[in-house]
Parts: C-alpha cells; structure tokens; sequence
C-alpha cells in the first residue's frame, strides 16, 4: 500500500473527508433549521409566523451557521501553519488558564435553558470552555507523557500522577455537571495514557474506579439519576418522575423517543430535504444535538449511513498518522484527537439511535454550534500539520521503529514504533 502520507503533504483524504461533512452539514442547516430560524426571529405576539412575515429571518440559523464554519476554517489554517512546538511549549500556560475559565464558569457561568452550568455569555456570544478544555488537554498530556517517558509504567509517577493531572480538567466539567464532555475527557485521557505505554492492569485499575465513581456520582446528581433510570427502564413512572417542590416536571424519555421515531420514520430513503416532521415540533435541539436524527428522517438509512462512513475514514486516517508520526509528542496529539472526533461522533449517533442515554455533547462538524466547529476544526489542522512530518507507509522500517520515540503498550511492556 503506498497511499499513505508522505513527508511535506498533508493527508487529503482527511481533509476531503472533513470538508464533505461540512458541506453536507450546510445542506442539512438549509433545511432542517427553518422552524428554529422563524422561533428565534419571530416578532413579539405573531402567533403564526412565517417566511413572508416581516422581520421573520428563515435562514438565521444558516447564516449563523456559515459565519461559524469560516471561523472554524481560519482555526484549521492557524492549526496547520502554527508549529507543533509552540503547543508543545504553551501547553502549561493553556492548562493553567483553561483549568482557571473551568472554574470561573462554575460562578459566573449559563446554564443556557439546559442543566449544566456551561457557557460564558459575551453580549449577544455564547462560549463553552469545555470545547476548548478538550484540545487543551491533548496537548498538555501529549508533552507530560513525552516528558515522563518510562516512567509512566510506573504505578506512582505514572498512573496516580496521571489520575491527578487529569482530575483539574475532568472535575470542573462533572461539577457544571456535564456529563457528555465528562465522558469524552475520560475518553481521550485513557486513549493517550494507552498509546503513551500504560500498563493494562493500570488501565484496568483507572476503568473499575472510573465505574465505582459513576456508581456514586450519578444516583445523587438529580437529572443523570433521573436521565439513567428512564433509559434503562423507560416506563411512565421513569420516564416523568414526581417532582420535587418547586422543580418542573420533565420527561426524561422525550428526547430519545422522538429522535427514534424520526430515524424510524425516515425508512430506507427518507422523507426528502425540508420534508421532516419531527424537527418542526417535536424532536427539541434538532440542529444540535439530535441533527443525527432530524437529518434521517429526512435522507434515509442508506444516506445517512454514508455519514457513518465518514467517521470511520477520520479515525483511519487519524490513526494511521499517530502511528507514522515523527515524535512522541506528535504521536500523543494525533491519537488524542482522533479519538476525540471519532468517540464524540459516535456516542452522538448511539444517543440519537437510542443506544446510549442523552449526553448533550453535538455531532463534529455538522451540529450548530460555535465553540465546538471552531475547536474541532482547529484540531483537524493540528492533526493534517503532524501528517505533514510523517514517514511514508513504504518508508517504515526497521530503522525507524529503533531510532523514533514513539511508544506504544505491547504485552506490559514498550515497543517502540
């Protein structure tokens, strides 16, 4: 196989990849973004708007939306032309000051009409720090692992310092309480803890406390107990439990159902463009969180599996470039964000499928939002830069896998790769 990257060019298929989703997520905003577009731009007291009204804006959304894309694509040239040494050198201060913002939205933070306390508001802006907390991570544990080399197998200078670092980003995230990001930060942790040559009975230790934590966290944080209950047993007394005084009665099965019945309407061939049901009036954040859905409805199984596909081809190629990656660091930096794209992606599909509780984190590249197009986006040109310095597939011998110091876990122990 010679169609790996090769020294100086930057993976296209990923780019062509990234870019297909991008566009794909603009026909689907065209489209499915109509209704919230007219909701959010309906003058005071019309009862019926539509998109003759005057002041009603059917495209909000997708001017919004098109402005958010351009900003994430100036994030993905500033990815690619700003040096890996720089986040190398920087990711100290950057961790120090995200872990600060992480705090700072716990006091001065919006809930933003959901149930985690997420975003900080800038006049008419919304910015969630835990977008930008994810890249940041990536790049302080890729050059703290670097740093610890060996030592990492170790049980105290590796995993315990290991758990704590990791800790100052994660609990911030818990106390908003976000569960979504929580799980992706856990995620991408272990996955470049993993690669950088962890022990497995380390990382079978982290996994069984992991659990034991969730096991005590979430029956006492009201809306994950309520959110788990319902997905686990979705009967009416789950699914729309007795509040307590003073707090609304919510369904907690309204959200997984109607993003079903959306994909279940959409059959093999969907509905066609703008023809969906759900996302005018029943199916809530059907640009966000659940476009996954809103968008087989319309497009069917079979076009909306090719989006799958495509994921599937980012953590390719995302994967294949941490492996022929010219340093450790670099190694470390393309396996924390393949990871985060691709895990992001499909924990977003298996909620909107109904195989996974709702977690509120959006779909990369494609859901509305500003933070997360602009941070994905940038990391996607962090990661075609390293392809740029990789060795080409058929160059890869075994010179290379004695003299690189890039590590990763085989049987206990190192192999160097």
């Amino acid at each position: 196989m010679h169609s790996e990257t090769r020294p100086g060019r930057i993976d296209m298929v990923l780019l062509l990849t990234v870019f297909v989703l991008l566009v794909f997520s603009i026909i689907m905003i065209t489209s499915i973004g109509v209704p919230k577009s007219i909701s959010l731009t309906k003058p005071a007291g019309l009862l019926f708007p539509s998109c003759g009204e005057d002041g009603v804006d059917c495209f909000f959304l997708l001017r919004r939306h098109i402005f958010r894309i351009g900003l994430g694509l100036a994030a993905l040239a500033l990815g690619l032309k700003i040096p890996l040494r720089f986040w190398k050198k920087m990711a100290i201060p950057f961790f120090i000051l995200i872990f600060l913002t992480l705090v700072g939205v716990l006091i001065i933070g919006s809930s933003a009409n959901t149930t985690a306390r997420a975003w900080l508001i800038f006049s008419n802006t919304s910015v969630q720090p835990a977008e930008i907390a994810k890249v940041i991570l990536i790049f302080y544990l890729a050059a703290w692992m670097e740093r610890r080399g060996r030592d990492i197998t170790d049980f105290k200078n590796g995993f315990l310092s290991f758990c704590a670092v990791t800790a100052f980003i994660i609990f911030p995230v818990i106390l908003q309480p976000d569960f979504g990001s929580t799980l992706v930060f856990t995620t991408i942790a272990t996955a470049i803890y993993f690669a950088a040559g962890a022990r497995i009975r380390h990382l079978a230790l982290g996994i069984l406390v992991v659990f034991l934590f969730m096991l005590l966290v979430i029956p006492n944080i009201g809306y994950l107990r309520h959110r788990f209950t319902a997905f686990l047993n979705p009967t009416i007394e789950n699914c729309q439990p007795a509040p307590k005084e003073g707090e609304i009665r919510r369904n907690y099965c309204w959200q997984t159902e109607q993003a079903q019945i959306a994909v279940g309407s959409g059959g093999a061939f969907g509905k066609g463009l703008t023809q969906g049901i759900q996302k005018s009036y029943w199916l809530p954040q059907a640009t966000d969180d659940f476009i996954f859905a809103a968008s087989a409805e319309e497009l069917g199984f079979f076009r909306i599996f090719l989006v799958i596909i495509a994921y599937i081809i980012i953590a390719y190629r995302g994967f294949i470039i941490a492996h022929y990656a010219s340093d450790k660091f670099a190694m470390l930096t393309a396996t924390g964000i393949t990871m985060w794209l691709t895990i992001q992606a499909f924990v977003n599909i298996g909620v909107n499928i109904g195989l996974l509780p709702v977690t509120g984190i959006t779909l990369p590249f494609i859901s509305y939002g500003g933070t997360s197009m602009i941070a994905t986006l940038g990391s996607v040109g962090v990661l075609l830069q390293i392809s740029r310095t990789t060795t080409p597939f058929y160059a890869h011998n075994f010179h290379r896998r004695r003299d690189r110091g890039s590590h990763f876990p085989q049987h206990g122990r190192y192999r160097r790769a």
